[in-house]
Formats: C-alpha cells, structure tokens, sequence
C-alpha cells in the first residue's frame, strides 16, 4: 500500500500542489496528471525518497519513507523521464550501471535478455549515441524487466518516444507487474497506451 497523507509540495518559494490525499492499494496503477509545471515529476521523486514534503507524509506499508530509508530504496525501480544513458557506453554497459546504482543484480546474460524483451536484438554493443530516442528509452525501460519482484515501479512519462509495438510491450509489463500485486506511479498524456489497465488505474489530478 502506498499512502500520500496531505502532501504539499513548494518549489522556488511557489506552492507546486497541496493537500494531496490518496491510497493506491496493492495491483493499482496511480496515474498523475497535471499541466507542464504543475509538480509532475516533484511528486514523483517525493514518493522515491528524492525530494522531501513540505508538510505531510508518504507512506509505504504503514510506514513513513522517510524513517524506511535503504530498505525503502530496495524495494522501487525509478525510470525518470529521460533516458539518462551514457553516450561512450554501449545499451549493455548502460543497463548494467543502472542496475547497480539501483541495487539490482543481474548476470550479462539476464541483461542481454532483457533488452531482447525491451526490443533491441542485436543492440547490445551500440554505442548509446547511435541509438534513437525510441531505443535508448527501452533500455532505460528494460530495468523493469529486470526487476519483477521489486513492488514499487515509479516512471516519469515512460512512453515518451515510443513506438506502437514498444507501448504495447510496455502495457503488457506493467499488466503483468499488476497481476502480482505490484504498485506503479506514473506521469502519461497518452490515454489510449493505458486503456487496458482502466480497471486498476487510480487517477489523480495536479
């Protein structure tokens, strides 16, 4: 269960949002939605840890974030809205330092699979530069596919610069991360990627 108990966020001396009030039960997918600048992207890393509240709490089963720390961190996969790979190293290289930043542990051969999956066959030792903004966002993304067993995914707009056949990909993920009682938060203008999981999506609204 993750829980947002009036959480109010203030950037730059401006409050960004205030009060926020909402619970996203175990299998639900809490969609935010606001205008550009309307604290998207703050919230989000508030509920990983990244930014404090000015007032109020996160929660994640029962417990504040804030007093969780590590064993919070072990338990979310953050993909933030850019791709955030290193130019000079290959879609390999890259997968494998975001999974050890973000504790996960992967042989090369877990990692060749699941930029497979991700739908870059034959990508693995192409530089990140020679990649398209579609491919170096399923390399980012292919962390997901790497982490099934971690309950929180936290994505900022992850279907930006995809393809018809990658957001498919990607709502089968998310479907299947769901279906085993895994929570996910994110930020999409793109209604039509998330009409198959209408039923477990908890929308709110900046």
């Amino acid at each position: 269960m993750l829980e947002l108990h009036d959480v109010t966020c203030v950037r730059g001396g401006r409050a960004l949002f205030s009060h926020l009030d909402c619970q996203v039960a175990p299998g639900h997918l809490l969609r935010v939605r606001g205008a550009n600048g309307a604290g998207k992207t703050s919230l989000l890393r508030m509920v990983c840890g990244l930014l404090p509240a000015a007032q109020g709490q996160i929660r994640w089963c029962g417990d504040r974030i804030a007093d969780l720390g590590e064993q919070f961190a072990r338990q979310l996969v953050y993909v933030g809205h850019a791709a955030a790979l290193k130019d000079d190293l290959s879609a390999l290289e890259n997968l494998k330092i975001a999974c050890l930043l973000g504790g996960l542990k992967a042989t090369p051969a877990q990692s060749r699979e699941a930029l497979v999956a991700a739908g870059l066959p034959g990508r693995f030792r192409v530089p990140a530069r020679h990649l398209s903004q579609g491919q170096r966002r399923r390399v980012a993304l292919a962390r997901l596919v790497l982490s099934p067993t971690v309950p929180l995914w936290v994505l900022d707009e992850p279907f930006n610069a995809l393809d018809s056949a990658a957001t498919e990909w990607l709502c089968t993920l998310l479907g299947a991360h769901l279906k085993q009682d895994g929570v996910v938060v994110l930020t999409s203008h793109q209604d039509v990627a998330l009409d198959a999981l209408a039923q477990r999506i908890v929308p709110l609204g900046l």
